[in-house]
Formats: C-alpha cells, sequence, structure tokens
C-alpha cells in the first residue's frame, strides 16, 4: 500500500535554524533586526551596547534652531539623528514652514523614511550609506559657501564635515544626542552563554556597538573567547574597528542596513549549507 502524500508537506530547513546571534544595537532599535533573524529560523539575543540621551548642553542646538532660516542644507546621518532633531524643534513649537527651502541629505533608506515620516523630502541620498559617499554626492553640487548643518551624535567621525568645509562650505556640527553604555545591557545567563563559546554570530552595526561590547566584555581575551563565533558587521568601517581590537570578522554586508546585514547573514550559512549537502551528494 502506498502512502498518499497529496498533503505531505517537506520540512524546511531554515539557514538559520538554532543559530544563537547576539544583537548589540540600541534596545529600542533592537526589535527589527531581531524579527528579521527569527524569520530565518535565529535565537536572536539582545544585548544592547548603546543608548541614546540628551546631549550635555541643548545651547549649541537650540541656536541652531532658532537660526535654521539661515541654513542651505541640513545632513542627517542616522534615524536617531532625526528623531533628536525634530524632537527639539518640536518641542520650541517648530513651525514646519521654517524648514521650506532648506535642501536635506540623509544617509540611507532609513534615516531617509524617518524624514519622510515627518513630511520631510529628501534631496540627496547617496549610494553607499556613509560619510565618504555624502560628501561624493553634495560635492558634485554647489556647495561652495553655502550653509550647512550637521545634527548628530556627540561622538563621531570628523571625515564628513572636514570633507565638506575643504569642498567650501561653512559647516555647523552639532551634538544633537550621546550614546552611552546602558546599565544593564549584559545578563548574567548571556555571559555565561558567551563563556561557554554557545554564541554562534555576534553582530556589530556601527564602530559604538564594538567599543561598547569591548567594554562590556573586557578587552582582555576577548578574541579567544569568541573564536568560535562568526563576527558580523555591518560595513568596512564598523569591521575595522572590530579588528582594532583583535576581532575577525567573517561577515561584512556590501550594504550598510540592518536588512543588508541580515541577507549577509543568511547568505553565509546558506553557503555552508549548500556545500554540505555538495559533499553529501
Amino acid at each position: 500500500m502506498t502512502r498518499s502524500t497529496d498533503h505531505y508537506q517537506p520540512q524546511v530547513s531554515h539557514p538559520l535554524s538554532g543559530k544563537k546571534i547576539l544583537i548589540t544595537r540600541s534596545r529600542e532599535h533592537a526589535s527589527r533586526f531581531a524579527a528579521l533573524l527569527r524569520e530565518h529560523g535565529a535565537e536572536p539575543i539582545e544585548v544592547p551596547t548603546i543608548q541614546s540621551v540628551p546631549p550635555r548642553s541643548w545651547e549649541p542646538l537650540d541656536h541652531a534652531l532658532a537660526a535654521i532660516r539661515t541654513y542651505d542644507w541640513l545632513i542627517f546621518t542616522s534615524v536617531t539623528g532625526v528623531q533628536a532633531f525634530f524632537a527639539r524643534f518640536d518641542a520650541h513649537g517648530g513651525q514646519f514652514t521654517k524648514l521650506q527651502g532648506l535642501n536635506v541629505c540623509a544617509i540611507g533608506p532609513a534615516t531617509a523614511n524617518a524624514l519622510r515620516a515627518r513630511g520631510i523630502e529628501v534631496d540627496v541620498m547617496p549610494h553607499e550609506y556613509r560619510a565618504e559617499a555624502i560628501v561624493e554626492s553634495l560635492s558634485t553640487l554647489p556647495i561652495a559657501g553655502k550653509h550647512l548643518l550637521i545634527p548628530r551624535a556627540a561622538v563621531a567621525r570628523d571625515v564628513l564635515p572636514q570633507a565638506l568645509a575643504a569642498c567650501g562650505a561653512r559647516v555647523d556640527v552639532v551634538e544633537a544626542y550621546r550614546t552611552v553604555l546602558p546599565s544593564d545591557s549584559l545578563a548574567p545567563d548571556t555571559r555565561k552563554l558567551i563563556a561557554q563559546g554557545a554564541i554562534d554570530v555576534v553582530t556589530f552595526t556601527s564602530s559604538s556597538t564594538v567599543t561598547n561590547f569591548v567594554t562590556l566584555m573586557g578587552e582582555a581575551g576577548l578574541p579567544q573567547l569568541l573564536r568560535a563565533a562568526v563576527i558580523a558587521c555591518i560595513g568596512p568601517i564598523t569591521a575595522d574597528t572590530a579588528r582594532s581590537y583583535g576581532l575577525a570578522p567573517t561577515i561584512v554586508s556590501d550594504e550598510y542596513t540592518i536588512p543588508g546585514l541580515a541577507r549577509a547573514i543568511v547568505g553565509y550559512y546558506e553557503g555552508i549549507q549548500k556545500t554540505v549537502l555538495s559533499h553529501e551528494g
């Protein structure tokens, strides 16, 4: 007697099945990344290494907001920068008309979407989502003599403002927020999993997440502690920061976005699956 296969559903093997993946993003931004990984069978473990807090002083940003009509360009390098800028803008009874006529640049699609959600049109978004690409995009425009405002984190690379100033622009960088190390980042159970070598992938989505994770864990012996884990970084700058601490990234996404990093991790394990199947065949 032959068993009917009319309703038989073959078991789907997800590429990340059973993989324990550390997410070092901030708590408020980790859920989307976790959901993307979970779709492919992963077991995400959130270890928030950064937390956004107000700047030490609002004065520089308040001064820039009061003079907002003197600027030609607004440049945003993160979703958090958009949120912090408009929170303060709204707190001062900001009127949308004050922003009309300003050109707006966003570093990538997530930042652009955060601006569009506020009704702000994005004039420039570079093909690569990093500071150097912003410079490449804006340097093709007549920005010499133009007044540019960059509201961003207290600690950030100086590549962008320095390069734009070299193009003849007047650049104001104001602190819109700070990133600090959360006090409750690393649960004892998570630390135990790391110590046991039970973590499959450690993900880093910015240089700050690398630095703060190293601070949480202690730099001494960390490369040895993570020797069995795959290190996955959102792009070359984050990867270089990881290398500076002795960590060796295996996965570096070509697209510097959270979906891009998720796809890179999935692709890596799909490649392993195919290799195993070909050897078994």
